[in-house]
């Protein structure tokens, strides 16, 4: 009988999950470390790829590198020894202008991270708020936006966006460690995970410490984001609010602009007094829900209710991606680039889809038809080679001359009827171009 008792207890000791207990209070280190644990980690980071951190490891220089030294690792890691490398900074331009800057980590720790990410993930989801969408596990941008539909349906027509100012780069150090102390128990991963909030970034050659934020990039920061805001979401809860948020971007529904008005106030001093980060007040707004931008998509009245639209600020980021896969420079082979364009359509629609977007698919392919007629007529270059193709193509010889030699310009060139009569859709499409109306179709 003793002994089944014992028996019982080690088991629940290490599976506190299984049986209800807290699983932030007992030996959280030796399952971030455990093999399987670790395997998935590794295998998560291979498939996502990535550039190398400051130490030039790639992603398929890692496997050989953790045969020879995972155990040494390991047991740093275990006995509070190790040290993250620094990040790699690098800087991304914004659609809309400024920078956002980007943290690499050394593939390594990107493995460690995300074990870590992987154990404290089924703790924190018991935590976080219904109302939370951004990286979590079965949950997307188009749960949230069918969410934010449902409450402007429901009378909620006056919107609060609050945009943070560079969320990630000053999240707070010691009040996400306090936030995590009251959940997580075990010190060894508190101590590991402030190490690679203070591990610092490398700006041109020269490693800069970091006393605040947590580096875009790294496989734990969604998680530690999700931490911190999920005050904020219990703060909107308890004040009866409704809401959505993905990440840094949330939005909150009510009846009225003098309600929406005492509530921009109210929770900005909330986030700046009680979170310690600041809201970009250029960019927050309270207004029409369809006069605004969440996560891409905005609203428009219909018969019937409340439709999902594209806003004009991704489609327009949509068409400079189609513009630069066009460009002569980018274009080797018409296999490579259809395969481009595809490719970039595909993620586009599959993102958007959710959108009553017939009508912007069908100006979108106007518009990308005639960017690659130009294209090919640019790629002729020679009068010889440009009339040779119109023949071959069925322009008579005559008009191909004429047209050959023709002094307008290239965009104008493109929208000619001699080009749409010559490459024409049916043979655009038998040449593997794809169309955004066929994409759509096919997913809605």
């Amino acid at each position: 009988m003793i002994s089944c008792i014992i028996h019982w207890f080690v088991y629940i000791h290490y599976c506190p999950i299984r049986y209800g207990f807290p699983a932030s209070c007992t030996r959280l280190l030796e399952r971030i470390l455990d093999k399987d644990n670790m395997n998935r980690a590794y295998k998560r980071v291979k498939a996502n790829k990535g550039k190398p951190g400051i130490d030039g490891m790639t992603v398929d220089e890692l496997r050989p590198f953790l045969e020879k030294n995972g155990d040494r690792i390991k047991k740093a890691i275990m006995e509070g020894t190790y040290i993250p490398k620094p990040v790699r900074r690098v800087e991304i331009p914004k659609p809309d202008g400024g920078i956002r800057l980007l943290g690499i980590p050394t593939v390594l720790d990107r493995v460690i991270q995300q074990a870590i990410a992987q154990a404290l993930t089924p703790i924190y989801e018991r935590e976080f708020s219904e109302f939370s969408y951004g990286f979590r596990p079965k949950r997307n941008a188009h749960q949230a936006i069918r969410k934010c539909k449902e409450y402007i349906e429901a009378g909620y027509t006056w919107a609060v966006d609050i945009d943070l100012a560079k969320y990630f780069d000053t999240v707070n150090h010691d009040k996400l460690m306090r936030l995590l102390s009251q959940t997580i128990k075990d010190s060894r991963v508190l101590s590991l995970i402030r190490k690679y909030l203070q591990s610092g970034v490398m700006i041109n050659g020269v490693v800069i410490n970091t006393e605040e934020g947590t580096p875009q990039g790294g496989n734990i920061s969604p998680l530690l984001s999700n931490i911190m805001l999920n005050e904020l979401d219990r703060e909107l809860t308890k004040r009866g609010l409704r809401f959505c948020r993905y990440a840094d971007d949330a939005n909150i529904y009510v009846k009225s602009k003098k309600a929406a008005d005492r509530v921009m106030a109210s929770i900005t001093r909330f986030i700046e007094e009680e979170l310690k980060l600041r809201v970009n007040k250029d960019k927050s707004a309270v207004d029409r829900p369809w006069k605004l931008k969440f996560l891409g998509f905005s609203f428009y009245y219909k018969k019937g209710g409340i439709g999902i639209r594209v806003h004009p600020k991704p489609v327009n980021k949509f068409k400079m991606k189609l513009k630069e896969a066009t460009g002569r420079s980018r274009v080797k082979s018409l296999q490579e680039w259809t395969l481009k364009l595809n490719q970039i359509i595909t993620g586009w629609v599959n993102y958007f889809r959710i959108a009553d977007m017939a009508g912007l698919a069908k100006k979108l392919d106007e518009w990308l038809r005639r960017r690659i007629r130009m294209c090919f007529w640019k790629r002729w270059k020679k009068i010889k080679t440009k009339h040779d193709n119109l023949v071959k193509l069925g322009i008579d010889n005559y008009k191909a001359w004429e047209f050959a030699n023709t002094r307008k310009g290239y965009w104008r060139v493109s929208n000619s009827p001699i080009l749409a009569a010559s490459l024409t859709n049916e043979k655009l499409r038998k040449q593997g171009f794809p169309t955004v109306t066929e994409r759509y179709t096919k997913v809605h």
